[in-house]
């Protein structure tokens, strides 16, 4: 039994993807669906995106709608993008909320940045969470006699070296996005 490198490296890159889904949803300025999507309704006795509750749509390049389905779950979803820490105030209009974007002046900017920032911890979270995974199989499979000490401090600092990786990468893309955010 050996660690599987491959898995490691797709479940590192999995956090990665998940960064670029989270930021793709911080837009600068213009309304985007993709705002929305980190966004979890309580309804029908769990936790769901707002986009199995409802459907989002673009009503102007300063407006976002979504139509719930469920006339029950209105309150909840218009509670629960006002929580999601997005600096975003719904207007409930029957089972419509609409959803006015905020201009983007340098609160809104540090804010958004701070967001960014937010989901770039996540991210690293998800990659060192990933990296314990892998060095506590390789310690069980040196343990039980699978592998050598050597084996086990090459594979180690081949895990390491991955996470110093994606961990690089995610500082980049987080940058990357803050610049993207704090540009006049």
């Amino acid at each position: 039994m050996s660690i599987d490198k491959k898995d490691i490296e797709r479940r590192m890159d999995g956090a990665i993807n998940s960064l670029h889904s989270d930021l793709a949803g911080l837009r600068t300025g213009r309304a985007s669906p993709n705002l929305l999507d980190s966004v979890m309704v309580p309804a029908y006795g769990s936790s769901m995106p707002l986009n199995q509750v409802g459907s989002v749509s673009v009503l102007d390049a300063r407006t976002l709608s979504v139509n719930i389905w469920d006339k029950s779950v209105v309150g909840a979803a218009d509670k629960a993008i006002r929580e999601a820490g997005l600096g975003l105030n719904p207007v409930v209009d029957g089972t419509n909320l609409r959803v006015p974007i905020p201009v983007l002046n340098e609160e809104r900017r540090a804010e958004l940045s701070k967001i960014a920032g937010k989901y770039a911890e996540q991210a690293r979270v998800a990659v060192r969470n990933v990296r314990r995974d892998g060095m506590d199989q390789l310690k069980k499979a040196e343990k039980d006699g699978d592998i050598s000490e050597d084996e086990s401090r090459n594979l180690s600092e081949n895990v390491q070296k991955l996470t110093d990786e994606h961990i690089k990468r995610i500082d980049e893309i987080v940058k990357g996005k803050e610049a993207e955010i704090m540009q006049v």
